[in-house]
Order: structure tokens, then sequence, then C-alpha cells
């Protein structure tokens, strides 16, 4: 029953008449029922209730529905008080997803936090791609860039990443070190694909040196750290990944306009629950010991 979430919802809209009603009922944003309605309506290609200034009315056809969703909410109602104390415990799925560029840093964080729960089954998930966490897609989001502004999302700051100019000794050995900002027209880069303007020292790079100068692009962050540290050319590298590369050398100490904000989000109706909230504590934690709190880049705030 892959609409269940929409059909309780609608039988709590029903039951109450308002969005507003069935929101608190459900715990969940006023726009969350609405888009459950939406689709509901769209899947069935029918009108389950009559809009009007007092609520919600159901139709004929919601009438039907709700006798439906009565008799299973009551059945899981019933389920629930058998197996009460169950979600009392941190076990089962936990999905989480973030770049494939953060894998070295969250698949360690992941395994010690299955130490301590191991019933949990973490499923990590890597990719550019942004996952729906209203459709259940994720518990658990770690997104980098500007603040995500999807609807009935929780969103809290994770991290700083402190980003700056790296080249390899490799490189300097037969191109040289640039002497200043100027210089820099004169050397060989390695970045993102062109289009990806979303990383803020990408957009900086595209602004100083000539588009002939990028000899080398990725396509995620991996494939441009093992590109630069391979001496391909000059690179941007969070100082935390530096730092995993001791023959790595800086040629600008990180900026404040190249910094990047790294961002836990989860969905509402998930945020609250047990195995959430106990993961979160868990990843906030391990963060703090991140270091590179981009001290060099304060004074934008």
């Amino acid at each position: 029953m892959d609409n269940w979430d929409e059909i309780r919802t609608a039988y709590q809209v029903a039951r109450v008449g308002t969005v507003s009603g069935a929101a608190d009922i459900l715990g969940v944003h006023h726009a969350t029922v609405i888009r459950h309605i939406d689709a509901l309506e769209k899947k069935l290609g029918t009108k389950l209730f009559q809009r009007h200034a007092r609520g919600y009315t159901p139709t004929e056809a919601g009438d039907d529905l709700m006798q439906v969703a009565q008799a299973t909410d009551d059945q899981f109602t019933q389920l629930s008080g058998r197996i009460r104390g169950q979600g009392e415990t941190v076990q089962g799925d936990l999905i989480v997803t973030s770049l494939a560029s953060l894998s070295d840093l969250l698949s360690p964080i992941l395994v010690d936090f299955q130490k301590l729960y191991p019933d949990v089954r973490v499923h990590f998930l890597t990719s550019d791609r942004v996952f729906r966490l209203e459709y259940g897609e994720a518990h658990v989001a770690i997104r980098a860039g500007n603040i995500p502004d999807q609807p009935d999302n929780v969103v809290q700051e994770l991290h700083t990443q402190c980003i700056g100019l790296y080249g390899s000794q490799e490189y300097f050995d037969k191109y040289g070190k640039p002497k200043s900002e100027e210089d820099l027209k004169n050397h060989r880069f390695v970045a993102g694909q062109e289009g990806a303007k979303r990383a803020p020292f990408y957009r900086w790079l595209d602004d100083t040196v000539p588009q002939d100068a990028i000899v080398f692009r990725g396509g995620d962050f991996h494939s441009v750290e093992n590109a630069v540290v391979a001496g391909a050319g000059l690179g941007f590298l969070s100082e935390w990944t530096a730092e995993r590369h001791p023959e790595m050398v800086q040629v600008f100490p990180p900026r404040r306009e190249w910094k990047g904000k790294l961002w836990l989000v989860t969905h509402v109706d998930l945020h609250r629950t047990l195995k959430v909230q106990t993961f979160l504590k868990f990843l906030k934690t391990a963060a703090d010991g991140w270091g590179g709190q981009c001290n060099s880049c304060e004074g934008d705030e």
C-alpha cells in the first residue's frame, strides 16, 4: 500500500474537515496535507473533496475512500497496541544521502554509529541527485552549498568547509608556484564540469583565470581531488581533504568567498523520531572534531 500516507491524510481531512486540523493530528506541516490530497486525487483521477471557505467536504468518491481508510486505520491502531514499545529503540533502516566527496568523512561515522546500534541497517547513498525526503527516499541528507529551501524540511547547519587552493610538488617542479593572484593566469587548473556553478570557489575561478587555463574537469569532487593530487593542475581542496594528502602544498589559504556550508536536512515528519534524533546528535558530535573552523575566513557573518 504505497499510497497509505496520502490515504491516511485524506481520512483525517475528511474526519475533521480542515487542512490545519488534519495537520495538527498527523504532526505534519499543512503544506504536506495539501500535497498528499492533490497527489491522491491525481492518482485516482477524481476529486475527493469540495473546497469551500469553511474547509473540506468529501465528495461521493471521497466518502467511499474514507470508509476503507477508517477500517484500515482501525487495524493499524490495533496492531500498534500489540507491538507498542518497539519504537523506543534505535533499529531498522537508516537511509543517509550525501555527495560522494563526503564519503571518506561519513562512512567511518556511519560504521561507528552502527557499532553502537547494531540493529540499524545503514543505507548510504552518494549522489549529486537531490533525494526527495518527502517521499521517503532518505531519512537524513547532508547537502552542500546554499541553504536548502525545500518545503517541509528541517535544515540545520552542520559544518563550514574551509577551501584553499593547492597544488602538488610534482606540478610545482614542472610549472613553478604562483607568485601572486595575477600570476594565476599563467598556470593550469583542475575544476568541476562547466555549468556547475554552485560552488563559490569555481565561480571565483571563472572570474579570475581564462577558460583555457582549466585543463582538467572532473564530474565530482573525488575526481577533481585525485587529479590535483596527481599533478594535473592547481585545484581547490577542503582543509580536511588536504590533511589527508600531506604532500599537497597550499598556494592560497582559505578565503571567505570560497567557503561552503554543509547542511543537515530531515523531513519534518521524521525529524523527531528517536532513530533520526539519535543519529543527528551522533553526527553533530563527530563533526565537531573535523577541525577547520575557517578562523581565517571569519568576519563576514
